[in-house]
C-alpha cells in the first residue's frame, strides 16, 4: 500500500529490515534477530538513552544491571544507591522515576512490566515513545516508536517537515506487524548511524531510492551558544586519606541530594586541576584548588565510601582528574554509539605514586 504522498509501505519494510539485519550493532540489551527482548533490560536501556549517547551509556548500563539485575532488586534499593549507580549520566530525574516505576511494577503488576499501552504509560517517567519501544521490542506489539530521530527520518523520506504525531502515523502504516521490534530498532539505528541530523550518509542509506529529500531540505536551526561559566571548587584532605564533600539541597532544581566538592569564591594558589563539563545549556570550566579548612556542613569520606554515594558528574570528573577514578567508577566505554562521538575514556589508577582522592 502506498501513502498519498509517501513511499510504499512494503518497500520501506523490505529495504529497512534487510539493512538492519545486516548492519545492526550488537548491544547488551538487544535480543537475537526476530527474538523478543527481556522487558527489564529493554526498559532500562530506553530510559538511559534519553538524552545520552550509546557510547556514554554503555558502561553505566552494564554496571547498573550488575547492581540491580532485576526489577525487584531495583525496587528494593534505596534511592541513594540508585543515584550512585547513575552518577555521571546526568538527568537524575530519570533514575528517580525508574526506581519509582520499579516499585509500582512490583506492587501493582506482580513484578512484570505491564503489557498494555495504557498501563505502561501510567508508570512514572514512561511516555508514549518509551512505552511503544518496550512493548514492541519485548512483547512484539505492533506499536510505532516515534521520537526525534524517527521524526527526522520520516520527514526526509517525505521531503517536508512533519509533526511527531504525523511521524507516528506514518510509521504505524509502514510498521512490520510480524517484527515490530526489529522495525522500530531499524528506524532508531538508521537515524543514529545514517540519517543523522547534520551530515546524513545518503549513499549508505537503504531508503535512498524512496527518499524525496536525499538528505536535503530546510537547514535545522543551530542551537544557541552555551553560556560559558567558570566554577571553582575546593579539595580538602585529612591525614586519614579522606576528602570533604557536601550534599546539595533536597529541593535543588538540579541534581537534588547529590554530593559534590565545596565551592570556593576566592581560592589561593594555582589550581590542582581544570576540567571541562557541560550541563544542558551551560559550558563549564571547573577549577579545583587545595582547601585547608572546609567550613559548613559536610562529611569526611574515604574514596570507597564516596564511591557508594551519588556524586555529581562534575565532582567525579574533578576527583578523577587529580587522583584517578573512584573505586566503583565505570569501565572504559565501548565504541558503540547512538548519536555522535564516543564519550571520553576513564583512566584507572595504576597503583603508582598518585593518591586516590
Amino acid at each position: 500500500m502506498r501513502d498519498s504522498d509517501g513511499p510504499a509501505a512494503a518497500a520501506v519494510r523490505r529495504r529497512l529490515l534487510g539493512w538492519y539485519r545486516a548492519e545492526r550493532r550488537e548491544l547488551p540489551w538487544r535480543a537475537a534477530l526476530g527474538a523478543l527482548g527481556e522487558p527489564y533490560r529493554v526498559w532500562v536501556s530506553e530510559v538511559m538513552l534519553q538524552q545520552t549517547r550509546v557510547a556514554a551509556a554503555m558502561p553505566y548500563y552494564e554496571r547498573f544491571l550488575r547492581r540491580f539485575p532485576s526489577v525487584e532488586a531495583l525496587a528494593r534499593a534505596p534511592e541513594a544507591a540508585v543515584l550512585a549507580a547513575w552518577s555521571g549520566l546526568g538527568y537524575y530525574r530519570r533514575a528517580r522515576q525508574l526506581r519509582a516505576a520499579a516499585r509500582e511494577i512490583c506492587e501493582r503488576h506482580g513484578g512484570r512490566f505491564p503489557a498494555t499501552l495504557a498501563e505502561a504509560r501510567a508508570l512514572p517517567g514512561i511516555g508514549e515513545y518509551t512505552a511503544a519501544a518496550v512493548l514492541s521490542i519485548a512483547f512484539g506489539q505492533p506499536l510505532p516508536a516515534a521520537d526525534g530521530n524517527a521524526r527526522r527520518v520520516v520527514g526526509r523520506l517525505l521531503g517536508r517537515a512533519v509533526s511527531l504525531a504525523e511521524a507516528r502515523e506514518r510509521l504505524a502504516g509502514w510498521l512490520a506487524a510480524q517484527a515490530p521490534g526489529d522495525f522500530n530498532q531499524a528506524v532508531m539505528e538508521l537515524g543514529a548511524l545514517v540519517c543523522t541530523p547534520r551530515t546524513p550518509q545518503c549513499p549508505r542509506c537503504p531508503l535512498r531510492a524512496l527518499c524525496r529529500s536525499r538528505g536535503e531540505g530546510p537547514a535545522s536551526t543551530p542551537p544557541p551558544p552555551p553560556e560559558r561559566v567558570t566554577l571553582r571548587y575546593g579539595l580538602a584532605r585529612d591525614g586519614r586519606g579522606r576528602v570533604f564533600l557536601v550534599q546539595r539541597p533536597g529541593d535543588a532544581a538540579q541534581m537534588a541530594s547529590l554530593w559534590e566538592l565545596p565551592e570556593m569564591q576566592a581560592p589561593n594558589g594555582p589550581p590542582l586541576a581544570r576540567v571541562k563539563h557541560s550541563i544542558t545549556t551551560r559550558a563549564i570550566t571547573a577549577e579545583l584548588y587545595a582547601l585547608a579548612s572546609p567550613a559548613g556542613a559536610g562529611r569526611w569520606l574515604r574514596p570507597a565510601e564516596a564511591a557508594r554515594l551519588p556524586l555529581t558528574g562534575l565532582a567525579r570528573k574533578l576527583l578523577t582528574a587529580v587522583s584517578g577514578p573512584p573505586v566503583e567508577g565505570p569501565s572504559r566505554p565501548s565504541a558503540m554509539r547512538r548519536r555522535s562521538s564516543a564519550a571520553p575514556s576513564r583512566r584507572r589508577d595504576g597503583g603508582g605514586s598518585r593518591r586516590r582522592w
